[in-house]
């Protein structure tokens, strides 16, 4: 690279140090429509290269803003789709570092042609090697689409624009009333974006992640050697039934947690921990969110929501794919009940219990709270596959809340009488015992253990070191529908 520019700037700070090579710096534009021939169009506008990340190797592609806006014209397709190759046959993640004004208007099908195959060449590397976008500049149009194939979306928080549609060009939306391209709308409001951030903080997350995923579907060499006590008790952990992000991190080797999509529906949790060294993808329900002084910011009720179940299916998608086992912490009382969620809540609860149903890595659930109903079922139940079943003593598993279905059993019983709410409370203590608390659910074969709070850390260590060999197979077929 002759010249320093912010694409290959942000390689230098992502990479180790010297250990980027470039592929294809001599590549120019090819076309000489609209006097393209007369202008300057280094490496295309795209560097391209690989590289390692705490000794990975990954290969990357960083666009350009300085050439043509870094639009995107058949070369420059043709170098992105050339590292999405070598990528595939290594077996190692692609990281796209996206500054790009779009399709470059001179180069027309040319540049169609080019984007169409890197699309496919994203849709082949999909569940083969992770694929993860961070986008600095402008991402718009077909470059959004390419960015929203990737596994994981990082944005700069202030300067970036991600968007199909420019605000501007939404009938009676203007920037000014409603930024639709920025990263807080994309990350909040749409949860397409995983992660935002400072330029700094992106390329430090994007370092985390990257040595955390396996490099491939096949890869099993995600592990670190573990220092923390395999046995750490976790005192406070049952303090932590509403804000599951903190009991994850009490749980994870030297409470290490990285959380995906934070900012979209708080009430679901996903991320990443480690367990003994191994990579574990998390799904929690969560009730409370606490500040970093300890402050609570916000809290729900414990039901599932659309967006929420969409969140974690595609998580669940993607840890299957690359083989992560699975922890899932339950605390759900039902769906939740409005107008909104009522429009997409069967589908997208649909999709997560068919993501957690059909993956086929190892799966433990942990019910820390209530576990009601078809909610219950779809965060991860016994009878949708999961391998191993803890719950906390005061759990309750069960049809629905034991108050609610004792009003309903008993309710000519509950009219008649002179105390109705002795009744109620004496019929739902009888319902309780007998059909939602953990010890019911254990009689019947629905929970494994019921386990002592603080022991969650080591019984679930224990439970995914048993798990370890498992091996499931599945129909023959091409791939499910839901």
């Amino acid at each position: 690279m002759s010249n320093q520019t912010s694409a290959s700037n942000r390689i230098n700070a992502l990479l180790d140090e010297n250990s980027f090579v470039e592929v294809g710096a001599y590549i120019t534009a090819r076309s000489t429509d609209f006097n393209m021939a007369a202008k300057e169009t280094p490496a295309d506008g795209v560097i391209t290269g690989y590289g390692t990340i705490e000794g990975n190797l990954v290969y990357v592609y960083s666009q350009d803003a300085s050439v043509l806006g870094g639009s995107l014209g058949e070369m420059h397709a043709k170098k992105i789709s050339n590292i999405y190759s070598m990528a595939v046959k290594m077996g190692a993640p692609v990281i796209g570092l996206v500054d790009c004004a779009g399709l470059r208007l001179q180069e027309a099908t040319d540049a169609l042609n080019g984007f169409g195959e890197m699309y496919l060449s994203q849709t082949l590397a999909s569940g083969v090697v992770p694929q993860i976008s961070a986008i600095f500049g402008t991402c718009g149009g077909g470059m959004a689409v390419a960015s929203a194939m990737s596994d994981f979306i990082f944005m700069e928080e202030k300067n970036a624009k991600l968007f199909v549609n420019s605000p501007n060009a939404i009938d009676g939306n203007r920037v000014e009333k409603c930024d639709t391209s920025s990263a807080a709308f994309q990350s909040e409001e749409t949860g397409l974006v995983d992660f935002t951030g400072s330029e700094e903080d992106i390329l430090s997350q994007i370092r985390a992640l990257v040595t955390i995923l396996p490099a491939n579907n096949e890869d099993d060499m995600s592990y670190s050697e573990c220092t923390d006590d395999l046995n750490r008790v976790c005192s406070d952990l049952e303090n932590c039934a509403g804000a599951t992000d903190l009991a994850l991190a009490q749980i994870s080797d030297d409470n290490f947690f990285l959380e995906v999509k934070k900012n979209y529906d708080k009430s679901m949790v996903t991320g990443f921990i480690r367990l003994n060294g191994t990579t574990v993808g998390c799904v929690a329900n969560r009730t409370a969110v606490y500040a970093a002084d300890g402050v609570k910011e916000d809290e729900f009720d414990a039901v599932l929501s659309a967006n929420g179940a969409e969140k974690a299916a595609k998580f669940v998608s993607f840890c299957d794919a690359f083989n992560i086992p699975l922890l899932t912490l339950v605390n759900v009382k039902g769906y939740k009940a409005c107008k909104c969620t009522e429009r997409r809540i069967a589908k997208s609860a649909g999709r997560l219990t068919y993501a957690f149903a059909n993956a086929s890595v190892p799966k433990v659930t942990v019910v820390v709270g209530e576990a009601y109903g078809t909610a219950y079922l779809t965060m991860n139940s016994k009878s949708i596959g999961a391998d191993v079943v803890y719950a906390w003593p005061n759990a309750s598993i069960g049809m629905m809340d034991a108050s609610a279905a004792a009003k309903i059993m008993y309710a000519d019983e509950i009219a008649k009488a002179e105390d109705s709410v002795a009744l109620i409370n004496e019929k739902a203590a009888e319902y309780r015992e007998m059909q939602s608390s953990a010890l019911a659910a254990a009689k019947r074969g629905y929970v494994d253990d019921i386990i002592e709070a603080c022991d969650t850390r080591k019984r679930v260590i224990a439970a995914f070191e048993m798990l370890f060999t498992k091996r499931e197979d599945r129909p023959d077929r091409k791939h499910g529908t839901v």
